[in-house]
């Protein structure tokens, strides 16, 4: 049962409205789901965009957020934060309070985060879904790295099958709450 899930996404809004359009979509259907939203703590960007819009439509925000960016005044005033001290913890906060994971677009911090959760279902450290929600199909590129992965024998194709991909947010979430882990390698176990 999904009941947190933490959404990884840009301090920033890209160059199309289909990226704060969908992220204000998805923001309201978790608010519609009961599901309480995980998230980095700004209100900037994304991120911001994220929280306004699951708090406009009666949910539940937690900002996981270290303290050096909450003296840069970007904190997400209106949600419960969590200060953490770097960013290291930001994670592994997050890795313990989340129930499953969403990718929106973003930066190096998105992608780091995502890349992180995802090696650690590979490695069983947890076995919580993994979800991108590709706007405008902003993770395409992504997509077809991790497929040439595959095909040159650097990842197996039951983890890259591991990764939820869609550009729809219910699709998305219908999926995540029907996700099995993969059967580990006998050395992960």
């Amino acid at each position: 049962m999904i009941n947190n899930i933490s959404i990884f996404c840009g301090s920033a809004t890209g160059n199309n409205s289909a990226y704060r359009d969908l992220t204000a979509h998805l923001g309201k259907l978790l608010a519609e789901r009961n599901k309480k939203v995980i998230f980095g703590g700004g209100k900037v960007g994304l991120m911001g965009v994220l929280a306004d819009s699951v708090l406009e439509n009666g949910g539940e925000v937690v900002g996981v957020i270290p303290e050096f960016l909450v003296h840069k005044e970007i904190a997400h005033e209106k949600s419960q934060l969590i200060v953490v001290k770097t960013m290291q913890e930001r994670k592994q906060k997050i890795l313990e309070i989340a129930d499953a994971f969403i990718a929106l677009p973003g930066g190096f911090g998105t992608i780091d985060e995502l890349f992180e959760m995802l090696t650690l279902l590979q490695l069983g450290r947890h076995s919580k879904s993994i979800g991108i929600l590709n706007i405008n199909n902003y993770f395409n590129n992504l997509i077809l790295f991790l497929e040439t992965m595959v095909k040159e024998q650097f990842l197996k194709e039951k983890y890259f099958k591991m990764i939820i991909n869609t550009d729809d947010p219910v699709n998305l979430l219908n999926q995540m709450e029907n996700f099995k882990p993969p059967v580990l390698e006998k050395w992960f176990r």
